[in-house]
């Protein structure tokens, strides 16, 4: 087999200790993780279907994970202050992929204020550096240069959901940390795993989640967060346990667009990965989880404070994305001045050009769905 072929993503051991190869460390902190770890791992062998390939990427998104957990409790033990670093009003925005959470978190974070989870500093968790140094840091220049590599091989993607080594990124990929996140359901046929997370307490992952905010902001405490994740609808409970204070902005657009292009992107992240996880399966897969994620963010807002959680329709925000920004400032009580506006506007702008420009055909059919499949799930 080639580098990039495998006959599994490996055991539960030998995972641990490929990450401690990875980085030399070989303390991974408390065990949240371990449960969903191993119904992950079972999952994978005996539904996922993965072919080689898929087996070897797949691993890689685990040791990474593995790896990266390695380095924050590194990081804790090394710089204990960093834990008293504030997280004060983070700025979540959540929704059910393809409603538009992308372009409302870079807006918001395009202001001067703001700081999010640039992509490297999920992978190699530390305090952030200062943006001057990072085109000479080894790791940063690797994750770059595999970015930028995976683009090319896959030009597609890139259209659907443009990435950078030094963009901000969702959540998921500190969360994976703990293991518990519904990102992996969106990335292989793992219905046992899906069925944990259900009933699975989400509060010890957020709180690593949290402490690994307070590692990474530790060098800009003033800046508020802006924050994004999917998933998060489905966890607003642990959510705000965790973050109090949080300010919330869920987006809506109707699922008749957002089941098949969440299916196109899972189907392009995915190709080759997997012999059952293709058209009909990653149909129905994002169907019920789609479903499953609005129901239980409905459920939950009936107990969240009102005042910290905005609705905003996807047909608003690309009709008018700066004056959306600003009405979400405004409606939380945030800053807002004319530099902020001509910084969300100048980044909006540069999101309409090059390789960030959206490209993205998809269909219902092509993944075994009817209209009225998607209504009757949604209803409610």
């Amino acid at each position: 087999m080639s580098p990039r072929e495998r006959d599994s993503v490996g055991t539960f051991e030998d995972l641990h200790a490929a990450a401690t190869r990875a980085c030399g460390l070989s303390d991974f902190g408390p065990e949240e993780y371990v449960e969903p770890l191993r119904v992950l791992l079972a999952a994978y062998e005996s539904t996922a279907g993965l072919t080689p390939l898929g087996n070897a990427e797949t691993r890689g998104w685990v040791r990474g994970a593995l790896t990266a957990r390695l380095l924050s409790e590194a990081a804790f033990h090394r710089t204990p202050e960093v834990l008293q670093t504030p997280v004060e009003r983070p700025v979540f925005v959540v929704g059910i992929q393809r409603s538009g959470t992308t372009l409302l978190q870079r807006l918001l974070h395009a202001a001067p204020d703001a700081q999010g989870l640039e992509m490297w500093l999920t992978q190699l968790p530390q305090p952030r550096p200062p943006r001057e140094t990072w085109d000479d840091d080894p790791v940063f220049s690797l994750l770059k240069a595999a970015v930028d590599q995976h683009h090319q091989d896959n030009p597609d993607l890139a259209g659907i959901h443009f990435v950078a080594a030094d963009m901000v990124e969702e959540d998921w990929q500190l969360i994976r940390q703990s293991m518990t996140t519904e990102a992996w359901v969106y990335l292989a046929h793992v219905p046992a795993y899906a069925e944990w997370l259900r009933t699975a307490d989400r509060v010890p992952a957020y709180e690593r989640f949290r402490r690994n905010l307070q590692l990474i902001g530790s060098a800009d405490p003033d800046k508020r967060w802006v924050l994004k994740n999917p998933s998060h609808l489905a966890s607003l409970p642990a959510l705000f346990e965790v973050f109090p204070d949080a300010l919330v902005v869920q987006t809506h657009r109707d699922p008749l667009t957002t089941v098949p292009s969440a299916c196109s992107l899972s189907a392009t992240s995915t190709r080759g990965w997997s012999t059952v996880f293709t058209s009909e399966v990653i149909g129905q897969t994002i169907l019920r989880q789609q479903a499953a994620e609005v129901a239980a963010a409905r459920e939950a807002r009936r107990h969240l404070p009102e005042k910290q959680v905005l609705d905003v329709q996807y047909d608003d925000l690309v009709a008018d994305p700066v004056g959306t920004a600003r009405w979400v400032h405004e409606s939380f009580d945030l800053p807002w001045d004319d530099e902020m506006e001509s910084a969300i506007t100048r980044d909006y702008e540069a999101s309409r050009q090059g390789p960030r420009r959206p490209r993205h055909d998809y269909s219902l059919e092509e993944y075994g769905l009817t209209e009225a499949q998607v209504r009757a799930a949604f209803e409610g």
